[in-house]
C-alpha cells in the first residue's frame, strides 16, 4: 500500500463505526424461598457449574437505627463479630476458615448487618457453622475492640486530610438535619467513636439480632445439599431475645430547609476544588425507580452522561464528573460531583446547575434515552457472573423488603421507560433551587467570582491546618457566613451506592460500610 493511501496516516481505522448489537437474552436464576418457625427467611439459588458457594446472613437494622451518641457502633460491632467468639479467638477463627479454604467476613452499613462466607461447595456445612458462631456467639474482646476503634479513629484523621472524603462529610452534614443519622458518616465521628466500649457493642448486637429481621441467602453449585436442614440445625433455636423487636426501626431522614446554601471548606493553596451539588434524595422503594435509574444514567451515570460530556469533554475542567441517588431504606442523598482546577470552580458549578435544570425542563433526546437504556439492560447480566454477585443482589432485595421479581423484570421495566417518564422523574426528584453547594478548596482564589455569581448564602469554614476543620469564618466582608446573595437570600435554614442505576438497592462504589 502506498503512503498516499495509508489509512493510519489519514486517521481512518474503520470505514464505518460499529453499531452495538442487540442485548442478549438473560433470565435471572430461579430462587427457592423458605421460612423457619422462628421467622428466619431462607433464599436458595442453585447455580450449576459455580463450585465456589456464597452464603450470607443479612439482618435488617444498620447504622441508621443506632443512638446518635453511639454513632459508628453498628459498623464497629459488625467488624468485631469475627474477632472472637465463645469457641474461637480471632486467630483461631481465621485458621478455622482457612482450613476450609473459606473467606469469612462481616460488615454493616446504613441498612443492615451481614455475616457471610465464600467456600467450596463440599465444605458448606462447616463454613455455615462458622457463620452461626460469629453471628450468634461473639464475645467482643476488649483488646480487639480497642484495636478496631483505634483503626477507625486513625481513618477519621486521614479523612480530614483527604479533600474528597472531607467534602462528602461536609455535604451530608449540610443537607440533613442534625437529628438524622444521615447527618454523619455511617462509621461515626471522632466524638462518638472514641467513647465506644465492648459493652456498647454487645448492646447493639443484642438490639439488632432478631430472626424475623434476617435472611440467609445461599448460592452456588449446591448439588442437592439440604440447605434448609443446615439452617434449621444452626439457626433454628435462635429466638432473638434481647432484640428491640421483630420489625426494623423507623429511620429519621429529615433534611434541612436552608434553601440554596454555598458552604466552603477553605484550604489555602489547594490547586483543585472538590464540588458537591445536591440535596436530600429518595429511598429505594419508590414507584418510579426505573425512570429515576434511566434519568440518573443520562445525567451523570455513564461516561457519555451530560455532566461528564460537559465538564470533561467539552470544557476540560475535570477528569470525570457524575451524579446519582444513594438510595437507602430512608431517603439518601442526591449529589452531582466533580473535582476541578481551582480557577474554573465557579464556571463548573454554573454548568452543573445548568445541566440539572435542563434535564428537568427539556425532554431528553431519543438517542440519549436509547443509549442509557441499552447500557443498563446490556450490563445487567454481567453483574451476576459469580455466586457472590447473585447472593449480594438478593441480599439487597431482602434489606428493602422487595421480591425477586424486581430482578426478573428489571430489563423489561427499564426498556419501558420513555422520554416523558424521564422528564417526570427529573421534575419530581431534582430540587435544583434548593440544592446545596459544598466546596473544599482555596476560597481566596475563587471567592470573588463565587460571590459575583449570586448562587445563594455563602458560609466559609477555615481549614488552615489539614485535618482540623475550623470554625465558621469570623472576619467581616462579603464572604462571611452572613453574606446573602441570589434568590434565596433571607431564606430559612436549608435542607447517597442504591445508586439509581442499580436494581437492588446498594450504593455503587460505597458498599455497606461507607464512610
Amino acid at each position: 500500500m502506498s503512503a498516499a493511501s495509508d489509512p493510519l496516516r489519514d486517521g481512518l481505522v474503520v470505514a464505518e463505526r460499529p453499531e452495538p448489537g442487540a442485548p442478549r437474552t438473560y433470565e435471572f436464576p430461579s430462587v427457592t424461598s423458605r421460612r423457619l418457625p422462628n421467622g428466619l427467611s431462607i433464599l436458595i439459588v442453585d447455580l450449576p457449574g459455580r463450585p465456589l458457594v456464597s452464603a450470607t446472613m443479612v439482618v435488617v437494622g444498620g447504622a441508621a437505627e443506632e443512638p446518635a451518641a453511639q454513632g459508628g457502633a453498628t459498623v464497629l460491632a459488625a467488624r468485631a463479630l469475627t474477632e472472637g467468639t465463645e469457641r474461637f479467638d480471632a486467630i483461631e477463627l481465621v485458621e478455622a476458615s482457612e482450613r476450609l479454604g473459606a473467606s469469612l467476613h462481616s460488615e454493616a452499613g446504613w441498612d443492615a448487618m451481614t455475616v457471610g462466607v465464600d467456600v467450596p461447595a463440599d465444605r458448606l456445612s462447616a463454613a455455615l457453622d462458622l457463620v452461626a458462631e460469629a453471628l450468634l456467639h461473639p464475645t467482643f474482646p476488649e483488646p480487639e475492640v480497642e484495636r478496631l476503634r483505634d483503626e477507625r479513629l486513625n481513618d477519621l484523621l486521614q479523612a480530614q486530610a483527604d479533600p474528597r472524603r472531607r467534602v462528602e462529610e461536609a455535604f451530608v452534614g449540610t443537607i440533613y438535619a442534625s437529628g438524622s443519622p444521615y447527618h454523619r458518616p455511617s462509621g461515626g465521628t471522632r466524638e462518638t467513636v472514641q467513647g465506644l466500649t465492648p459493652a456498647q457493642l454487645r448492646a447493639v448486637h443484642r438490639r439488632t439480632l432478631h430472626p424475623s429481621r434476617a435472611t440467609l441467602i445461599v448460592g452456588g453449585d449446591l448439588g442437592g445439599q439440604d440447605v434448609v436442614g443446615l439452617a434449621e440445625r444452626l439457626f433454628g433455636a435462635w429466638d432473638g431475645s434481647g432484640a428491640s423487636g421483630a420489625a426494623a426501626g423507623t429511620i429519621t431522614d429529615t433534611g434541612t430547609s436552608l434553601g440554596r446554601l454555598v458552604r466552603v471548606i477553605h484550604r489555602p493553596g489547594s490547586v483543585q476544588t472538590e464540588i458537591r451539588v445536591g440535596h436530600r434524595g429518595v429511598p429505594r422503594r419508590i414507584p418510579d425507580f426505573h425512570a429515576v435509574s434511566v434519568m440518573s444514567a443520562i445525567l451523570g451515570g455513564l461516561f457519555n452522561s451530560r455532566l461528564n460530556m460537559k465538564l470533561r469533554e467539552e470544557k476540560g475542567y475535570t477528569y470525570g464528573a457524575g451524579a446519582g441517588f444513594d438510595m437507602r431504606r430512608g431517603a439518601g442523598p442526591f449529589s452531582a460531583r466533580a473535582a476541578v482546577n481551582t480557577d474554573v470552580t465557579v464556571p463548573a458549578i454554573l454548568d452543573t446547575l445548568a445541566e440539572l435544570t435542563r434535564i428537568r425542563e427539556v425532554l431528553v433526546d431519543p438517542a440519549e434515552l436509547a443509549a442509557a437504556r441499552d447500557f443498563l439492560i446490556g450490563v445487567f447480566p454481567l453483574r451476576f457472573e459469580t455466586a457472590g454477585a447473585v447472593v449480594g443482589a438478593l441480599g439487597s432485595l431482602a434489606v428493602h423488603g422487595l421480591g425477586v421479581e424486581e430482578l426478573v423484570s428489571y430489563r423489561s421495566r427499564i426498556e419501558a421507560v420513555d422520554v416523558e417518564a424521564v422528564a417526570a422523574a427529573a421534575r419530581a426528584h431534582l430540587q435544583v433551587d434548593d440544592a446545596s453547594i459544598v466546596l473544599v478548596g482555596d476560597v481566596d482564589a475563587f471567592g470573588p467570582a463565587l460571590e459575583a455569581a449570586g448562587l445563594g448564602r455563602i458560609a466559609i469554614e477555615r481549614d488552615e491546618v489539614a485535618g482540623a476543620p475550623g470554625p465558621i469564618a469570623e472576619a467581616p466582608g462579603p464572604l462571611d457566613e452572613e453574606s446573602e446573595t441570589g434568590p434565596t437570600a433571607g431564606a430559612e435554614e436549608p435542607e447517597i451506592r442504591v445508586v439509581a442505576t442499580e436494581p437492588a438497592g446498594e450504593a455503587a462504589g460505597e458498599g455497606p460500610t461507607e464512610g
